[in-house]
């Protein structure tokens, strides 16, 4: 990605949160300098199974490695059960950033890349990376649910 003058490459890797990938963790994580850890916000069980993600990153890596709290799904006003008020009091507690994104809308996709990017060593003095960058959005229940949301499909994060 661009960021200002500069350009930053990420690699992903996503485990999708399964337990079976527990133990790849250390060869994913091993020379990564960004962990970033989603939780669905419409499923409480998800955001308290983010402690153990943390304490995994930390065991492997230390203090050396920036990790992100990622509330996902927030365009599901009407089910959430974690609100943003106790992911950001999860990050203070485990000194990580948060952020709330809705990857099926595109809320706050780019901005937690910026966040990310700007986090990295040598990046500290960009300024497109302020908090002002950052989009807040006050999604209204709607009653219309598409069929995908019915069945329970999309993402299973």
């Amino acid at each position: 990605m661009y960021l200002e003058d500069r350009t930053v490459r990420l690699q992903l890797w996503d485990t999708a949160g399964q337990e079976r990938f527990r133990s790849l963790i250390p060869s994913y994580i091993r020379d990564s300098s960004v962990a970033v850890i989603a939780y669905d916000v419409a499923n409480r069980q998800s955001f308290l199974n983010t402690s153990k993600w943390i304490e995994e990153v930390r065991t492997e890596r230390g203090s050396d490695v920036i990790i992100v709290l990622v509330g996902n799904k927030t365009d599901l006003v009407e089910k959430r059960q974690v609100s943003k008020e106790e992911g950001d009091a999860k990050a203070l507690e485990f000194g990580v950033m948060h952020i709330e994104t809705s990857a099926k809308v595109g809320f706050n996709i780019k901005p937690l890349f910026r966040k990310i990017a700007a986090a990295l060593p040598g990046m500290e003095n960009l300024s497109s990376t302020k908090s002002d960058d950052m989009v807040d959005v006050n999604l209204k229940p709607t009653t219309n649910t598409s069929n995908t949301e019915q069945q329970g499909g999309g993402c299973a994060c």
